[in-house]
């Protein structure tokens, strides 16, 4: 035995090698599916081993104290994501740190003058600019819905300081209503230490887990206002929408970023928790509305963890290497069919697909990175123009912008026109491709619910550089990828690279990692970048491998029997059609709800 263990080392070794060389000379996307597959199994094997990081062990002060467990925390998620591992339970907890995905020693943030170099309001006006909608015509605006209700649920670094805001120069003409443009900095660490010699460090105000904590909160406060205290249910408004808390701080009309998309998911899965509790209600007539509650908010968060996992990802990045890998996390190489005739086969993820499987945290504790927020900055997914139809006829409702769909306005329009129509008309129409010049144009002159007029597109490509997140050829090489010779290499547009050059005064090492990402050339299927895409297939799985409730107690013990039925029947459109049945014509023909819907 002690020498077959040095073998095996040696030969999963070789094999990351090779992998890595496949992909560094032909490319996994070029490669026929199965050596693909491999190639990308490879790479994550070495992402995991090289490009996990922990900040948690940083100098810090005065910690967020950890609630005592109790015996509910053994079989249900907390409110603030503790003792999800009751052997750390400060892991991955409201309040924790952001880890990351390059060595703590790369991610000191940039500082005056380099961090204003070049411009990012210069950046945004000159290559993020949308003329008009590039359109991602393999996927429908429901992506950009998803993707923005699975943000709130995942990070926020909270709300900023509006002392010592960066000032931003501005070019003479530019019609920018202040001078020079102010955009506040990110919220520092509570429990930070910073000194010369010690990166700094952000937290993440939700919890890092994937737990649905945008419908149900990540405070027992904000629990206790979206819950009706009967049958383990959330409150549901006579309109059919979410209760919106009177606590300005709670409401999230409030929030920025929240607009009409994030309105419709936030609805359809409040109404599908209580459809889960009714499930269980009929199975457990005798439980409490806190068992109720806590069991259906498993499933439901379960659910969501696989809606994304198995159809919004593979609508998004729709290769068939990508699409058939995705799949494979969730039910193993031997496929959906396979685990629904048989359950799992074995306890490793390869056969039977993560859930159910061991926890791993891979020698590193677990939370979501700043490089992972990073490439999220996906913005361009969002249309500024839409226009709303009836599901019935396809006859005309009403074309409004995306200024007249945020805030207050999105939930007087879902209140007048209804979230059947509204779903049909988002499944009908295309997002944006993430590329450059196609940053919405509502989004570079956003006027946040505090009063307060923000660029986005500047404020992304600042935040990128003050959270210490390497430019674009440092990130590739970090992450073992060739990084980009000339701007030449960056697109296949002559006249694009030629604004970039001017841009970036010539210089390929300053070009940013959102500007690097966007403009690359990505492989078949993807509406994002293969650089993004290296840092989604570590944190992918990641995010199921660490989690208990995904693996070791991902089990009828947990969940039910009636639970884990549930997710596993469940899909996008039987959620869809199971509360709003009339669109039942149009997604019949449909096969994933994520990819165009047919016109009524």
């Amino acid at each position: 035995m002690a020498r077959r263990i040095p073998l095996a080392a040696n030969l999963k070794s070789l094999f990351d090698r090779g992998a890595h060389l496949a992909d560094r000379t032909i490319g996994w996307h070029r490669l026929p599916k199965p050596l693909g597959l491999l190639v990308l199994v490879g790479l994550r094997d070495i992402l995991r081993r090289e490009n996990l990081h922990d900040t948690s062990k940083l100098p810090a002060t005065d910690l967020p104290p950890v609630p005592s467990p109790t015996a509910e925390s053994r079989m249900a998620r907390t409110a603030d994501g503790s003792h999800n591992d009751p052997d750390d339970p400060r892991m991955g907890m409201a309040g924790a740190r952001f880890g990351r995905n390059i060595p703590n020693d790369r991610t000191f943030p940039e500082v005056p003058p380099r961090i204003m170099s070049p411009s990012p309001r210069e950046v945004s006006r000159e290559l993020l600019t949308r003329e008009s909608l590039i359109p991602a015509t393999s996927v429908n605006v429901l992506v950009a819905a998803w993707l923005q209700f699975m943000i709130r649920d995942w990070f926020s670094h909270g709300r900023s300081p509006t002392d010592r805001p960066w000032e931003i120069p501005l070019a003479d003409g530019d019609p920018w209503p202040e001078r020079p443009m102010r955009v506040m900095r990110t919220r520092p660490d509570p429990a930070g230490n910073p000194s010369p010699s010690t990166p700094p460090t952000w937290a993440n105000t939700e919890t890092h887990w994937w737990d649905a904590s945008q419908i149900y909160g990540s405070t027992p406060d904000h629990q206790k206002i979206v819950r009706s205290g009967e049958d383990g249910k959330l409150r549901v408004a006579s309109d059919g929408l979410p209760v919106m808390p009177d606590d300005p701080n709670l409401d999230p009309r409030r929030v920025p970023g929240f607009w009409l998309g994030v309105l419709m998911m936030h609805a359809l899965f409040t109404l599908e928790h209580n459809a889960i509790c009714d499930r269980l209600r009929g199975e457990f007539p005798n439980w409490s509305d806190e068992e109720l509650y806590q069991r259906a908010r498993l499933v439901n968060a379960a659910l969501i963890a696989k809606i994304h996992t198995v159809e919004w990802t593979p609508a998004v990045i729709a290769h068939p290497t990508t699409r058939y890998g995705m799949r494979a996390n969730w039910w193993g190489v031997a496929g959906e069919r396979l685990h629904k005739l048989f359950g799992r086969i074995g306890d490793g993820e390869l056969v039977s697909g993560i859930p159910g499987s061991h926890t791993d945290h891979f020698g590193v504790p677990f939370a979501l990175t700043e490089e992972f927020v990073a490439v999220y900055r996906m913005h361009p997914l969002v249309p500024d123009e839409f226009h709303l139809r009836s599901s019935s006829d396809d006859n005309p409702l009403l074309d409004a912008t995306l200024r007249e769909l945020t805030g207050d306005p999105a939930v007087e329009t879902a209140r007048k026109y209804g979230m059947t129509d509204l779903l049909y008309s988002f499944g009908t129409e295309h997002p944006g491709l993430v590329t450059l010049r196609n940053f919405p144009r509502f989004l570079q002159e956003f006027q946040r619910p505090d009063g307060h007029v923000q660029d986005l597109a500047a404020t992304d490509i600042l935040r990128v550089r003050e959270l210490g997140v390497p430019r674009y050829n440092e990130f590739r090489r970090l992450l073992r990828l060739a990084p980009a010779r000339s701007f030449e290499d960056l697109t296949d547009d002559p006249e694009l690279a030629e604004r970039i050059r001017t841009v970036y005064d010539g210089d390929i090492e300053r070009v940013d990692l959102m500007i690097g990402m966007y403009a690359e050339k990505r492989p078949k299927g993807f509406a994002f970048s293969d650089t993004a895409f290296r840092i989604f297939i570590l944190m992918a799985s990641r995010r199921l491998n660490s989690d208990r409730f995904f693996t070791t107690d991902y089990t009828p013990e947990i969940y039910t029997r009636a639970g884990l039925d549930w997710i596993n029947e469940a899909t996008m459109t039987s959620v869809l059609l199971r509360h709003h049945p009339s669109l039942r014509h149009v997604l019949r023909r449909v096969p994933n709800a994520f990819t165009p819907w047919p016109r009524s």
